[in-house]
Parts: structure tokens; sequence; C-alpha cells
């Protein structure tokens, strides 16, 4: 595990596209032209094992099943390599979405390319659109992190959201997520990947 932070996109970035396959809905493909009618719109880069993601996987469903009748759409994606972890395999995949009850969907990204697309470099990666589908936030969830005793409470991205659905600007402080580096395929890690990761 290498600790890592994630890039910050500039905000106002446009969501670049995907159309990924839904772990546990078997033959379905997302993308991101079906949530057009979203307020918001939450992409999540995560994984099972991470254990910064298990840290806040109980706040982030919590998080989004209190704003799916607000108008604000998730959806999770794991691009890790399956080959040096196999508990992130598509079908655990669908396992930890019905165990965790998560009302997202939660995507695989095979190739890695989606992860690319939005410069996503550790998990959980957290990335909020408005409904023009223009950056609003990037970065954590909130202050805490696994092993401080301190519970998970999404303050940060909850006040985001809050901002987006009631017109107010992007919140001026914006800290960056921590978390495990994505397991990039052999080769085919991005130029913006940095080993060392932040100590």
């Amino acid at each position: 595990m290498v600790r890592t932070a994630s890039m910050m996109m500039p905000l106002g970035t446009k969501a670049p596209d995907f159309s990924l396959p839904s772990a546990g809905e078997e033959g379905r493909t997302v993308q991101l032209a079906d949530f057009k009618d979203s307020k918001g719109l939450l992409v999540v880069f995560m994984c099972n094992h991470c254990p910064y993601v298990i840290h806040v996987a109980d706040e982030l469903k919590r998080l989004a099943d209190d704003y799916a009748d607000r108008g604000i759409s998730v959806v999770g994606i794991s691009s890790n390599d399956v080959s040096s972890h196999p508990d992130d395999s598509f079908e655990k995949m669908a396992a930890e979405k019905a165990s965790r009850g998560y009302n997202f969907p939660y995507l695989y990204d095979e190739t890695q390319e989606v992860a690319k697309a939005y410069s996503a470099a550790c998990t959980p990666d957290f990335f909020l659109f408005d409904a023009n589908r223009e950056l609003f936030y990037r970065g954590q969830l909130d202050n805490s992190r696994p092993g401080q005793g301190i519970d998970p409470d999404g303050a940060d991205l909850r006040a985001a959201i809050e901002s987006l659905l009631q017109d107010k600007d992007a919140p001026d402080t914006q800290k960056p997520s921590i978390g495990c580096n994505i397991k990039w395929i052999d080769g085919n890690a991005p130029n913006y990947f940095n080993p060392s990761g932040i100590g």
C-alpha cells in the first residue's frame, strides 16, 4: 500500500465520459449520460479491500441514501488490477455492494482508462459534479482516517453537496482525499502517479 493523495483536478473540469459494467447487475452497462437529469453527480473511485474505503463505507452508504431523493446521484468505480488484488474482482464487487447495501451502481474499470481520464489516484477519491457536469468539489470525505478513533461523518463532502443544492459557490477550502494508491496494471501507471506517495 502506498499512502496517496488525490490529484485535485481543476474545478470546472467537465466530467469525462464513461461506459462501464455494473457489478451485481448482469449485463447492465452504466454511462455518464444515465445521470443527465441529476442535480449533481458524485463519482467515487473505490474498491473492496482498501482500509481507507472500508473506514468510510458506512458513511458513504448513508450519504448516498440521504441525498438520493434530493437529486444527487452517486456512482462507485473500481479500477484496481484484480490479478494482483483478487479481493477487488468483479464478482466480489457484486458481493460487496450487496453486503454494504449500496443504492448506487458499482462499476468495474478493467482497462483503467476511466481512472486516468479523471486523474484518479487513490481509494477513495471523490469527484462531485454539478448539473452541468462541471467539477464542483474534489477532495476528502471528512477529516477522519483509519486508526484514529474518529468516526466518519462526511462533513466536508456533505457541506459541498449542500452548497451545490443551494446554488452557492463551491467551498473555498477543499482538502485532498487520502487513501491507498490505485493498483495499476504493470506498465499502465499514469505519468501523474507518484510511487513514493506522500509519506
